[in-house]
């Protein structure tokens, strides 16, 4: 079970506002790497409801670099890896979004059309609610909500922890 999941903070209501991102590394069913940064959203630029959300405010990224930047590192640990995300078409459309905005182009890092998708997973396993923080709660998984490290760890253990059910349902067979 090799993957990659992705959470990403917004700025504001626009899906190139990217101010956070938490990425962590599987490898085997293993995490083996925890990326966080910050970023510096176009023109350091907040709406007061996103901050309410996340609690990141335009000081704490006056001084930190833009996507573009950063994007080397991102490219590092995305390229080509299966993407898990707990609201996929979010930071999905986040990621390619702040790309565009950028001038950088989101095909370059040959990833899935789709992502995997805890939130669907969950629902389909008649979760009710299936936002990241119920699914969290129900499973024992710590989870400081809209921190984008911490909701990243948390839909990797979801991914994991569904990985093992379907692997011990096979196994009744």
């Amino acid at each position: 079970m090799t993957f990659t999941a992705i959470d990403f903070e917004t700025a504001t209501g626009y899906a190139h506002s990217a101010c956070a991102v938490g990425i962590v590394t599987v490898e085997n069913g293993i995490i083996i790497e925890e990326y966080h940064t910050l970023i510096q959203p176009p023109d350091n630029e907040y709406w007061y409801r996103n901050v309410m959300v996340h609690g990141i405010k335009p000081v704490q990224t006056l001084n930190v670099p833009t996507f573009d930047t950063l994007f080397p590192q991102l490219r590092d640990r995305l390229f080509g890896k299966k993407l898990v995300a707990h609201n996929e078409s979010f930071d999905r459309n986040v990621l390619a979004k702040t790309m565009k905005y950028y001038g950088l182009y989101y095909d370059e890092l040959e990833l899935a059309d789709r992502w995997e998708c805890t939130c669907k997973i969950y629902k389909a396993k008649g979760y009710k609610p299936a936002n990241l923080k119920a699914c969290s709660d129900r499973n024992g998984i710590q989870l400081n909500h809209h921190e984008a490290l911490s909701d990243a760890r948390a839909c990797a253990k979801l991914y994991l922890l569904h990985d093992r059910q379907i692997k011990m349902n096979l196994s009744d067979f």
